[in-house]
């Protein structure tokens, strides 16, 4: 199987997490965080479009436990109205707005997944490729009642001690969803196993993206 290395350099990974409510990015992308901050200097910057103030409280617990082996990190945590982004294009394309002519672009993009069922991740992944368009941007999964799981082409092998702390730090985060009756550990562990199994992982564990673009 074909491996890729992001550029390595003297100054951290610039990474963007969007994210449209508190535990999408975790959910989707945390054991790779976890291994890339692990490996080598990380600047994060985690943006949060919907977070009510319990939601606010449990993102900032989360950012803490996922980032901290970042150099560097910034949180930003937004109240659009949860399941009507669509409505909110124009403000939330604002932000995204505000964000690009912020500082430093990044280096790696990582967004919810263009074809996810549900209308708010969709709109965040749209408006990450309309702003950041000569960007590696990686789109990640979650997993839901939809059943609209893909065939992501790109994988990042997790250890399964990493697996173990990314789902360990949902449960201890997000005390709010442990009602729903898909947010268990069992859920995350089930497909970190299958995506391992589809890229080969030598542990056994992955998570996977789906990569529009890629330049070699």
């Amino acid at each position: 199987m074909l491996r890729l290395e992001l550029p390595r350099g003297k100054d951290a990974l610039r990474v963007l997490c969007l994210g449209a409510h508190a535990d999408d990015i975790e959910i989707g992308c945390g054991g790779t965080l976890l291994r890339l901050a692990a490996e080598r200097p990380l600047a994060v910057e985690w943006m949060i479009f919907s977070a009510t103030p319990v939601r606010a409280r449990e993102a900032r617990r989360s950012a803490g436990l996922f980032l901290k082996g970042a150099s560097a990190s910034r949180l930003v945590l937004r109240r659009f109205r949860d399941g009507f982004f669509p409505a909110q294009f124009g403000a939330i394309k604002q932000e995204f707005e505000r964000r690009k002519r912020r500082g430093a672009p990044p280096d790696l993009v990582l967004s919810p997944w263009r074809e996810d069922a549900h209308q708010d991740h969709r709109t965040v992944a749209e408006l990450a490729w309309n702003t950041f368009r000569d960007h590696l941007i990686l789109e990640y999964e979650i997993p839901k009642y939809d059943g609209d799981l893909g065939r992501p082409g790109l994988f990042v092998p997790l250890a399964e001690e990493t697996c173990r702390k990314k789902i360990d730090a949902l449960r201890r985060a997000f005390r709010s969803q442990k009602a729903r009756r898909w947010f268990r550990d069992d859920t995350f562990w089930s497909l970190l196993r299958l995506r391992g199994i589809e890229s080969n992982s030598p542990t056994g564990f992955a998570e996977a993206f789906h990569c529009r673009k890629a330049v070699l």
